[in-house]
């Protein structure tokens, strides 16, 4: 049989044929998509500046001159924001990780590391992430403790870890936990130890099905981020603020607000790229191994 590519490979009518259509059904489908999207895109922005209040918005929101202005201190805001991001990732992972091993803790002799890393998961799943900051923001300091740090972005940052991990720890439990047993049984069969079957056998495997998940919770991080400035912290948001009362325009919440979606775009298609490969490949996996049964 003939393969694609291979040498004095010849392509038939037919397949030539199937090939033509392929083209021009794709064509069809761009074609469609693009003139659907240029009509509703023509539709809102026809209703939107049509409505009576259009003009006082467009002077409120969609300054240009005020946007310039604004844009180099929000900018610098946003660079304390992706420090922060960077930062907290790192330590979500290590926390997050630890405790999704301590959950994973066979025997009555660990039990009392089990009931503490699901008491934390339960706690900071259920309060919401901006009582976390207030209560750690304005509660730490108030201890006057040798030690304790009193700079709202550590402060903040640390009120990210603290919520983030809980959420974290749950998906690495999802991936440790979706590992099939055999695997587990296949490793110990060759001699390795409870500790050597979890890091060679099960947390590689695991990590790789949740990576989109975790890109998905890097995403929300790097949008929470944004909440540092309760604290006092000058990042995006406070930037905007104070360039908005020094204004009196709004235009500079709309600039951080672009600012954040051109930071969290390329980190949703991404997530959406490794999303499809990991299906694919799961699939692929599934169609295997019902070819070889």
């Amino acid at each position: 049989m003939s393969v694609p590519d291979a040498p004095g490979w010849v392509a038939s009518d037919r397949q030539r044929e199937r090939e033509r259509f392929r083209r021009a059904r794709a064509r069809r489908s761009t074609l469609v998509a693009l003139t659907s999207t240029v009509a509703l895109t023509a539709v809102i922005v026809l209703g939107v500046r049509s409505s009576p209040g259009w003009p006082r918005v467009r002077q409120s929101f969609f300054n240009p001159q005020v946007a310039l202005d604004s844009l180099p201190d929000v900018l610098a805001g946003l660079w304390l924001n992706v420090r922060v991001m960077v930062v907290c990732a790192v330590l979500i992972v290590v926390l997050a990780l630890a405790l999704a091993l301590a959950r994973s803790l066979r025997g009555p002799a660990f039990f009392p590391l089990r009931a503490l890393a699901a008491g934390y998961v339960d706690l900071f799943r259920g309060l919401p992430l901006i009582l976390v900051l207030l209560l750690v923001g304005f509660g730490l300091p108030g201890l006057r403790l040798q030690g304790i740090p009193t700079s709202a972005v550590t402060l903040g940052a640390l009120a990210l870890v603290l919520s983030y991990s809980a959420y974290v720890a749950e998906v690495f439990r999802a991936g440790i936990e979706g590992v099939h047993p055999s695997q587990v049984a296949a490793a110990r069969s060759l001699g390795l130890t409870r500790g050597q079957t979890m890091a060679h056998a099960v947390l590689p495997q695991a990590v790789r099905r949740v990576v989109p998940a975790l890109l998905n919770d890097l995403i929300s991080l790097s949008k929470d981020s944004g909440l540092i400035s309760i604290l006092g912290a000058v990042d995006a948001v406070r930037a905007a603020q104070i360039q908005t009362a020094e204004h009196a325009n709004f235009t500079p919440y709309v600039v951080a607000g672009v600012l954040f979606v051109l930071l969290t775009v390329p980190l949703s298609r991404v997530t959406d790229a490794l999303a499809k490969r990991s299906g694919w490949l799961a699939a692929q996996g599934a169609l295997t191994a019902g070819t070889v049964r």
